[in-house]
């Protein structure tokens, strides 16, 4: 277990899915290390699983999608006297029912649906509790290592705006705290979100074997370094996406891979 000094902290856990996520596996890591969390989910159903994996920390339903929903939310917080040290945002979803389709094709409706939740969220969210940062907060967003990616369908490009999202939240932040807001972008993981990606199964193969050790990214990766934004150690890094990806991005050409595909032409 790691250990960052968060007695007595307390942190805001929005996207907890099932003991697979990101963000279980950071909130785990949290309350391990002696912080309180409070998590929010999308519906009832994640309601009760969440219950049952953090039986005892508060869990509230959030409907991300409605306005009104996220103002009630940040009044509740403050009349139950909440302050919180930071916000850990994982929060994403694509209408994938009709399979990956050409980018040219993607529908508006579920394109500005994907965009408020994954990516608008992280403003509608830190906005309802921004009364209720302590001094200095942290604000992590989870997001992916290439939103260059086709492989991701119309995600990449709504990934890309969560990316320059939080440069903008964070400079807007710094006009009335030294609250910090930065994103972990992570290479592929073996996630139950990421299985509902069509075809996605090959892609993470084919990442592992572009890693420069040859083994896929863990999730306790990207929480560890959840945890280090989240921490005082990490005091100088704002604005700023941190590339988790075991060396991915700089061997698109590994020799292997490159002879494998070659020599089955």
């Amino acid at each position: 277990m790691l250990n960052f000094e968060f007695e007595q902290k307390c942190f805001l856990i929005a996207g907890v899915a099932n003991k697979k996520s990101v963000a279980y596996a950071s909130a785990k890591s949290l309350i391990e290390s002696g912080a309180r969390c409070v998590f929010t989910v999308q519906s009832t159903e994640h309601e009760a699983r969440v219950k049952k994996l953090f039986a005892d920390s508060p869990v509230y339903v959030l409907d991300v999608e409605s306005e009104e929903a996220i103002e009630e939310f940040g009044k509740k917080m403050s009349a139950e006297g909440y302050r919180f040290d930071g916000i850990v945002h994982s929060i994403a979803f694509a209408n994938y029912s009709e399979g990956i389709k050409p980018f040219h094709e993607t529908k508006l409706r579920d394109y500005l649906q994907a965009t408020n939740i994954s990516a608008f969220s992280l403003v509608s969210l830190t906005n309802s509790v921004k009364d209720l940062l302590n001094e200095n907060a942290s604000i992590v967003t989870v997001s992916i290592s290439d939103t260059r990616a086709t492989s991701y369908g119309y995600m990449g490009p709504i990934k890309a705006s969560l990316d320059a999202t939080v440069a903008y939240l964070a400079k807007s932040l710094s006009s009335f705290s030294n609250a910090r807001c930065n994103a972990v972008c992570s290479g592929p993981l073996k996630t139950s979100a990421s299985a509902g990606i069509p075809g996605y199964i090959n892609n993470y193969i084919f990442a592992e074997k572009l890693t420069l050790r040859k083994k896929a990214l863990k999730t306790t990766e990207v929480s560890n370094t959840i945890c280090f934004l989240l921490s005082e150690l990490s005091s100088g890094i704002n604005a700023t996406g941190i590339l988790i990806d075991a060396g991915m991005s700089c061997n698109h050409f590994d020799s292997d891979v490159v002879n494998t595909v070659a020599d089955n032409l």
